[in-house]
């Protein structure tokens, strides 16, 4: 095994251009999370480097392989090994850290007749054990991550807990079709049937008391509905654990309030009990278990809030041991809790009760997008700066949060600009495009970017919507969307390192890993107004002090104003754009912005 994994490595290493030959840097798993600047993609939709899977080794239509890369609810062809080959792409674009969507194998169709869609995006988990037959294979991950780590690149999985794949059916439900919530008040775990029913777990405590011996008494399963895997289905997940009935809630869809949240079906998907301390132990085991054979950096986790905080208060400092053992000081875990607002509170909840390390900064999406649309003044992201104390550890956490602008389920931030700005021409849209991404790679948090946002890609909405392919597509309502910064469509192969949009982050991609303010350093805000207009920030770099200004105007005619700044910082140096080069008095500088534009000054302190 060990020999094979070596030649694995050996072969990883020999298939990279001669420019990344060189031996990664000894400390880049030293790197902190706010170092890397992290790169998201859904293998189906990235890269076909192995056509031989993509029916994932079944036969049949599409209804049984899952695969019809004409049908956007369908696998396409995308797969682990066209990540590999692809990794000089993403290099090249600056990111340090891949976030690849799930891998795990899944069940390949769901859906009601007429309805059906395939598990292309890894959500719809049967086996968490391996790769999914239309992605590869484990040995193709794990050459994946080596291939990844010779170029001195993180590899984060994307994990679930909260659900598997739709398997279980409820007797009382039609098959395929929603089935309502069930709350406890009306059908407690005690009883069938709701309060009136018989009794038939009389010793079970409830899920509050999370010990072994309280749950063995819970044998019964159908304390809101009559739970049954169909015939054939019996062991359909791995590990078979799994497939006991006892280890999911079973109270039917959620409605996204109240203890639904955490207790219902996530849209049909079998809910994991995960008070369950067998649950704890199993998930534990599994993600360890990638962790200890693939050496991955980090966890992006689906779905955190609708897991209770216990179980997350177990998971994390175990996955976190994992790591360190394996040789990784800094496993970057990282959860989904997914809001449309620009309220910080509804996030670091999460990180003050369920403890995890950070979550996907979704308040600093909306934020941007309402800048840079002119529908908010540059305030909005002043006021979500001062909230960074609301996160455990306040605002250095706060450096660790991930930071987006769109993504694959809510829509792309090219499409928000489009909707939001309908009379902006496309050299205007464009330019509030640029806008938005250098707001995400030099202020704080870790910049993501979602594969094709380098591309100009713009889609129809959000969800499938969402995950056009960045090889040529086959896919109609994808291939008329018109693009940004290109006259290329989908129908072509998106992997133009002359694009506008990936030129551009590229160069701010590099010049914020260059920079130790703009990675890891405190943030001040120096200028925000409740208009369009200028937004100012100094950052410092955590070690020499030097401050950083950034400048930006989300306005549609040039800005000129003083600037407040550090008494010491005198001359400065551009990094983008034209700075005045030097204070107009101690603590004050001068700065001139075009319209929907920035400029990057670092300073020179005072001798």
């Amino acid at each position: 095994m060990i020999a094979r994994l070596l030649g694995a490595v050996v072969l990883a290493a020999m298939a990279l251009p001669a420019a990344a030959q060189t031996p990664p840097p000894a400390d880049y798993r030293a790197r902190l999370p706010q170092d890397e600047v992290i790169y998201f993609l859904l293998p189906d939709r990235f890269e076909n480097g192995d056509p031989s899977n993509d029916r994932g080794g079944l036969t049949g239509d599409r209804l049984t392989t899952g695969y019809d890369p004409t049908a956007k609810g369908f696998y396409h062809g995308g797969d682990l090994k066209g990540v590999t080959k692809r990794l000089d792409y993403i290099q090249a674009l600056g990111a340090t850290a891949i976030w690849v969507g799930p891998i795990f194998k899944n069940k390949p169709v769901q859906g009601a007749p007429g309805h059906e869609s395939a598990g292309y995006h890894g959500y719809w988990i049967t086996d968490f054990t391996r790769v999914d037959p239309h992605l590869g294979t484990n040995a193709d991950f794990k050459a994946l991550v080596d291939a990844a780590h010779a170029r001195g690149m993180k590899v984060y999985m994307d994990i679930i807990v909260n659900h598997t794949a739709d398997v279980i059916k409820y007797r009382e439900c039609v098959p395929d079709l929603p089935c309502g919530y069930r709350s406890k008040a009306d059908y407690p775990f005690q009883r069938r049937g709701g309060l009136g029913g018989a009794a038939i777990n009389p010793g079970f405590a409830g899920d509050t008391v999370q010990t072994p011996e309280n749950f063995a008494r819970l044998t019964d399963p159908s304390f809101a509905y009559t739970p049954y895997l169909p015939r054939g289905e019996e062991h359909a997940k791995t590990p078979d654990w799994l497939n006991d009935l006892t280890l999911y809630h079973n109270r039917g869809d959620s409605v996204w309030t109240g203890e639904s949240v955490t207790y219902g079906d996530f849209s049909g998907l079998d809910d994991v009990a995960t008070e369950h301390p067998r649950v704890v132990a199993g998930m534990i085991d599994i993600f360890g278990g990638w962790i200890d054979r693939f050496g991955v950096d980090g966890f992006r986790i689906d779905t955190a809030k609708h897991v209770n905080p216990e179980f997350w208060q177990a998971f994390v400092p175990a996955m976190l041991a994992r790591a360190r053992a394996k040789g990784i000081p800094h496993f970057h875990i990282f959860g989904e809790v997914a809001t449309g607002d620009v309220d910080p509170a509804l996030l670091a909840q999460h990180t003050r009760v369920d403890k995890l390390p950070a979550v996907l900064d979704f308040a600093f999406a909306r934020a941007v997008v309402d800048i840079v649309a002119g529908q908010a003044g540059p305030a909005e992201m002043a006021r979500l700066f001062d909230d960074d104390a609301l996160y455990e550890g306040g605002a250095a956490a706060a450096q660790t949060l991930p930071t987006f602008l769109g993504n694959h389920d809510a829509g792309r931030f090219a499409t928000f600009v489009r909707r939001l700005s309908p009379n902006a021409d496309p050299a205007e849209q464009l330019a509030r495009v640029k806008l938005g991404h250098a707001m995400l790679l030099t202020l704080r948090g870790v910049p993501t970017i979602y594969s094709g946002d380098e591309q100009g890609f713009v889609g129809d909405g959000g969800d499938q919507d969402a995950r056009e392919d960045m090889f040529a597509s086959k896919v109609a309502t994808y291939n008329d969307n018109q693009l940004l910064g290109t006259s290329k469509t989908t129908a072509d192969a998106n992997f133009d390192r002359d694009h506008p949009l990936f030129a551009f982050i590229a160069d701010l991609a590099r010049l914020r890993t260059s920079q130790p303010a703009l990675r890891e350093g405190r943030t001040l805000v120096r200028a925000a107004g409740d208009k369009p207009g200028l937004l100012a920030v100094s950052r410092f770099d955590p070690v020499s002090g030097q401050e950083v200004l950034i400048a930006f105007n989300s306005a549609t005619a040039p800005v000129t104003a003083n600037v407040e700044v550090a008494t010491d910082s005198l001359g400065f140096t551009a990094l983008h754009g034209r700075c005045a080069p030097r204070a107009s008095a101690p603590g004050s500088v001068t700065v001139s912005v075009p319209p929907l534009d920035f400029i990057i000054c670092a300073a020179e302190k005072s001798k």
